[in-house]
């Protein structure tokens, strides 16, 4: 499975997630306002498909330290915590689900956060 429809399936999972394209990219939002997940086919600046999340505090220096090969800090948002997880260094798709629901999470009103812990 390419990594959009991959990525595509893990957010739409999410309660009240929705798709839409913002800066030409497919963009997944909690409602209609708030983003969790950006993709990129390009990257933008990383080479392959990539995907940036807000990420709890410390978590984003934590897998960068981790792993800098996979994982960066991604412009515009990086500095407000956002990770970059590249997506063509054979992803571990259940990771990748978490920082995606991780992010989710942050963004996400409480009543629509505790939903995921059923």
């Amino acid at each position: 499975m390419d990594p959009l429809a991959r990525i595509r399936a893990i957010c739409l999972e999410l309660p009240e997630s929705i798709e839409r394209p913002s800066h030409g990219s497919p963009t997944f939002f909690v409602r209609t306002k708030t983003v969790f997940t950006y993709y990129l086919e390009d990257g933008h600046r990383e080479p392959g498909a990539t995907i940036w999340c807000p990420a709890p505090v410390g978590v984003q220096a934590e897998l960068i330290a981790s792993e800098a090969a996979r994982f960066f800090v991604p412009p515009y948002v990086g500095h407000r915590g956002w990770i970059g997880v590249r997506l063509d260094i054979a992803p571990d798709w259940d990771e990748v689900a978490e920082i995606v629901q991780d992010g989710y999470r942050l963004v996400a009103p409480k009543r629509l956060s505790a939903l995921l812990d059923r």
